[in-house]
């Protein structure tokens, strides 16, 4: 079995897929995406090729968690014990990695365990790492996340959306980052997640096997290359890899100067009334989504067609449907839906207005009697 990741962009098809993996590289806070669909379509091979794709980046050297020399605000407790006694903390480079979570893993094997008996007797602080601790600034990746143990899961989605792990047990505690970009994957026809659940992750997408010929001969062709020879296949896509690679680190730059205004806040809470989505989280992943893509197409203020590439990764799993209807939902069904909502509230308001009208009238009426 070669050990050459598979290229990000010799993947064919499948571009929902991609787009929801690429939007939360460039923003990991957006808060993970869940991928479902049939076996066969390309679902671990994407998770793993985009941590392959992804630039390095840079770490305090020896700290186990990978922590950010730069943020010290987000360091882990080990972190900040050192830089409070004066240490320089060392700074090197380091790519990105890919953490599997094993469908048998308990709460400890993912938090991480404090040595009570040690900081008894000793008064030491002696915390053993977690897969959470392994996963800091890297790809979480949870394949059949739905044959988890549901607590599991909601640990898991916490740390995704908080960015911190924190760990007490007896009054005594320990810190330390868990930003990660949350990826999981399953087979609906192995059960699904409970609603619950499925709303907790930021975007989802499912995925299925290509219908198209072509398609399926281009996907023949690659795998055909890639087993024959896996370097000299990821040597002829590299040229792609670096220009997606320099997009993502140039979009992450800026992502978090992406403006939006007023009326963008609007267009948001207008689609999902619309679409009669329960709570609020939705609107605010679309809003970090619309920032990611902005930002990965260069742009520093979100626009309509950005709110729309959002929802349409945000809204699908959100959406009350029935049994046999389809968790899909396009850009199409999403614009018109949109134009729909507003052509309802520019009535609503024009009857508003009218009703002031006759309600004024009257009353001059009345004055003048």
């Amino acid at each position: 079995m070669t050990s050459v990741t598979y290229p990000f962009t010799a993947i064919v098809g499948q571009e929902r897929m991609k787009r929801a993996l690429v939007l939360n590289a460039v923003y990991p806070q957006i808060g993970g995406v869940l991928i479902r669909g049939e076996r066969g379509t390309a679902k671990s091979t994407a998770a793993r090729a985009l941590a392959a794709l992804l630039p390095e980046i840079e770490v305090v050297a020896d700290c186990r968690f990978g922590c950010d020399p730069t943020h010290p605000e987000v360091w882990c407790d080990e972190c900040r014990d050192r830089s409070a006694q004066g240490e320089t903390l060392p700074v090197a480079m380091r790519r990105i990695r890919i953490v599997d979570l094993p469908v048998s893993a308990t709460e400890d094997r993912v938090v991480g365990t404090l040595d009570i008996e040690k900081a008894i007797q000793f008064g030491q602080r002696k915390f053993d790492a977690g897969v959470l601790a392994a996963a800091n600034r890297g790809i979480l990746y949870v394949d059949e996340v739905n044959l988890l143990d549901d607590h599991v899961v909601d640990l898991l989605l916490d740390s995704a959306a908080m960015g911190i792990n924190v760990v007490e047990r007896e009054g005594i505690s320990f810190t330390h980052p868990a930003r990660f970009i949350l990826v999981g994957t399953m087979n609906p026809e192995e059960g699904d997640l409970r609603p619950q659940l499925l709303d907790r992750f930021a975007l989802a997408v499912e995925v299925r096997g290509l219908v198209d010929a072509p398609e399926r001969m281009a996907i023949l062709e690659r795998h055909i290359q890639y087993e024959g020879n896996p370097l000299v296949f990821r040597e002829e896509w590299m040229p792609d890899e670096q220009r997606l690679s320099e997009v993502i680190a140039a979009a992450r730059e800026i992502v978090d100067h992406v403006t939006y205004t007023r009326e963008d806040l609007r267009t948001i809470a207008t689609l999902t009334a619309s679409l009669q989505v329960d709570g609020h989280r939705a609107d605010l992943v679309i809003l970090k989504t619309a920032r990611a893509n902005a930002a990965l197409e260069g742009r520093e203020a979100i626009s309509e067609h950005d709110i729309l590439i959002a929802a349409e990764l945000a809204l699908p799993h959100r959406i009350r449907r029935g049994p046999f209807q389809e968790a899909q939902i396009s850009l199409h069904d999403l614009e018109e839906r949109l134009d729909q909502a507003r052509t309802e509230a520019e009535q609503s308001q024009e009857s508003d207005e009218q009703t002031s009208e006759d309600a004024s009238d009257q009353k001059k009426n009345s004055m003048i009697r």
